[in-house]
C-alpha cells in the first residue's frame, strides 16, 4: 500500500510539475519570447520544469523534490511579483493571461502540496531501514 501511495503522489507531482512547464513553454513561443529578460525566464522555468518531471516520476528522492519545490515557488514568486511591483519593469493584472494564468497557479500550488506529503521510507522486509555497506576498515 506506502508502495502505491508513493507511486501515485509521485505521479500527480510529476503532472503537475509537467503542466506547468508546459504552460510556460507555450506562453513563450507564443509571445512572451519577445519581452526582454521575461522570454527567457519563462523559458528557462519550463526546461527546468521539463526536465525535473522525468527523475521525479522514477524515484522520491530529495533533491528531485526540492528543485521541484524550489521551481515551482520559483514561478509562484514570479507570478505574484508581476501582478504587484513587476519583475523587470514587465507588470501584469489579475489572471492574465487566461486561462493559463490561472492553471498554472492552480497547478503550482497543487504541486506544492503534493511534494509536502512525506513518502515511506524505503524498509527491508523486516520493516529496518536498509543499512548502508560500510567498510570494516571505517568500523569502531
Amino acid at each position: 500500500m506506502r508502495r502505491t501511495w508513493s507511486l501515485l503522489v509521485r505521479l500527480a507531482a510529476a503532472g503537475c510539475l509537467a503542466t506547468s512547464g508546459i504552460i510556460h513553454l507555450q506562453l513563450y513561443l507564443n509571445g512572451y519570447r519577445a519581452i526582454p529578460g521575461i522570454g527567457p525566464a519563462f523559458l528557462l522555468q519550463a526546461c527546468g520544469c521539463l526536465v525535473v518531471t522525468l527523475p521525479l516520476l522514477l524515484t522520491s528522492r530529495v533533491v528531485l523534490r526540492l528543485a521541484a519545490a524550489a521551481l515551482t515557488a520559483g514561478a509562484l514568486v514570479g507570478f505574484i511579483l508581476s501582478r504587484t511591483i513587476g519583475v523587470l519593469g514587465f507588470v501584469e493584472y489579475g489572471l492574465q493571461p487566461a486561462p493559463q494564468a490561472l492553471i498554472s497557479v492552480l497547478v503550482e500550488i497543487a504541486t506544492l502540496g503534493l511534494l509536502a506529503v512525506p513518502l515511506p521510507r524505503r524498509t527491508t522486509r523486516t520493516g529496518e531501514l536498509p543499512s548502508r555497506h560500510v567498510p570494516e576498515s571505517l568500523k569502531e
